[in-house]
């Protein structure tokens, strides 16, 4: 039986890891589907303390887990399929495997949210994609028109990444002006090849018939119209839906889905502690993960010390 059960490898996961581990606990880490989290699909991360210079994010990441295995945890790649959190020890069934143990801490972060269109969903990695620096290097999408959907930070690093590759990007947003921070904006505003589209949403993505991004069809908000632009590719940068899925009717959760702590880290259910971008959505940036990770590392620890007095 273990002793902590980590679910999730970003920012807020193995830092939990560090901590656990250097507490002598052994923490068993479970990767889920995106093994270091959303940090790896990121180019260069410049607010992330200690590195003046930026830091790519899987490299950041892969450093935490090293750090993490120095002193004792182990990393396994495997995604928890169901939870039996009615009595303790609690069960975990890890890719048809049931593990037990006596606490756990949820770091399950978020997942890009989708436009919820046919299209976009019959297009997914032939043309539509929610990580440009994952797939903004791809032929398809070099020298040719590239579409960004959204107006936040994401959405801003997306198009500064894509002028990279493709001949121009037009940024897609419902509003009149960027939601991103000041100096991501004046980046964006200020790059000859992005071309700001406003008070626009994305009612259609083309071409199914040709299975493949050929265009999308956009709706101004403001004036009703509807047109056509052309594009080899689509990425979709309009923000996230907390990994809480399997946790619903047990933790309680606000409306979105994100966990609700109760007292710093503790959630409703005994033992279970959470940290990250599924119970974040205020701040949801790297470093505050990491923060929330170490609390819920210090609260499990002291959960057991306290059980086991």
């Amino acid at each position: 039986m273990e002793k902590v059960v980590i679910i999730g490898t970003g920012c807020a996961g193995l830092t939990a890891a560090i901590y656990t581990a250097r507490a002598n606990l052994t923490p068993l880490v479970l990767t889920g589907t995106l093994p270091g989290g959303l940090l790896t699909t990121t180019s260069i991360v410049e607010n992330f303390p200690g590195f003046p210079e930026g830091v790519d994010g899987t490299e950041l990441m892969l450093r935490m887990q090293q750090q993490a295995e120095k002193f004792g945890a182990r990393i396994r790649f495997g995604t928890v399929e169901a939870v039996d959190l009615s009595r303790q020890p609690y069960t975990l069934t890890v890719d048809g495997e049931p593990v037990q143990t006596q606490t756990i801490i949820i770091a399950s972060g978020a997942s890009p949210r989708h436009l919820g269109l046919e299209s976009e969903h019959r297009l997914e990695k032939k043309g539509v994609t929610y990580c440009a620096t994952c797939d903004g290097a791809l032929p398809v999408f070099r020298n040719q028109p590239l579409v960004v959907v959204g107006g936040g930070d994401s959405a801003a690093e997306e198009a500064l990444y894509l002028t990279r590759f493709g001949s121009v990007v037009y940024l897609v947003h419902r509003r009149d002006q960027l939601r991103a921070s000041k100096i991501m904006a004046e980046r964006v505003l200020a790059h000859p090849k992005i071309k700001p589209v406003w008070d626009s949403v994305v009612t259609e993505i083309l071409d199914v018939q040709q299975d493949k991004v050929t265009g999308v069809r956009l709706k101004n908000l403001k004036t009703g119209t509807e047109s056509e632009l052309a594009c080899a590719g689509v990425f979709i940068a309009i923000g996230h839906v907390p990994n809480t899925a399997l946790f619903r009717g047990v933790m309680d959760m606000d409306e979105a889905g994100y966990i609700r702590p109760r007292q710093g880290t503790a959630t409703n259910v005994p033992g279970v502690f959470v940290a990250g971008d599924c119970a974040d959505r205020v701040y949801r940036q790297a470093v505050t993960a990491a923060g929330m990770g170490c609390a819920a590392a210090i609260d499990a620890e002291r959960y057991l010390a306290a059980q086991n007095a």
